[in-house]
């Protein structure tokens, strides 16, 4: 499926605002209800829309502690990586996971209760062996910018062709 200017507000809206009604959506993207409604069902049949979800106000439920951690591997071959990867996918405290280039293999994103439970955390992953040389730790004291969603109108600029 070849997306257009309009695919590309129907996503951008969605991701914005994944309760918005068909009618509210079809306002802003500039189409009547029943098309704008066959192209968000298109959108999500072929994989572009892979789920909604809600965004919680985690800091109405107590408070949290969120660490970026920069992983070095000892050795870098692809059983080491995915040893690496196979051990920290399992813990719902890992958040993001990158590998990256520069001076590190991977920027970790945690969100844990507090520093003892990342600490905990961390010295598991150590005792598990998966081939951690060392890791620095960065920990988030205000977040005064997060946004939910991508830029995917300025992303992926589609111009009208005649």
């Amino acid at each position: 499926m070849k997306l257009d200017q309009i695919d590309i507000k129907i996503l951008y809206e969605l991701q914005k605002n994944g309760r918005i009604t068909n009618v509210e959506l079809a306002e802003l993207v500039n189409l009547s209800p029943s098309p704008c409604l066959m192209r968000v069902k298109k959108l999500q049949q072929d994989g572009y829309i892979t789920g909604y979800s809600a965004r919680i106000n985690i800091g109405k439920l107590g408070q949290t502690l969120t660490v970026f951690t920069e992983v070095t591997l000892k050795n870098h071959r692809q059983i080491d990586f995915a040893r690496f990867l196979a051990a920290i996918e399992k813990l719902d405290q890992v958040i993001e996971c990158h590998l990256v280039s520069g001076g590190y293999d991977y920027l970790v994103k945690f969100v844990t209760s507090g520093i003892i439970e990342y600490q905990t955390l961390m010295e598991r992953l150590i005792d598990l062996d998966i081939g951690i040389d060392k890791y620095f730790s960065f920990v988030v004291l205000k977040s005064p910018i997060v946004k939910p969603h991508m830029p995917l109108t300025s992303l992926f600029p589609i111009t009208a062709t005649t």
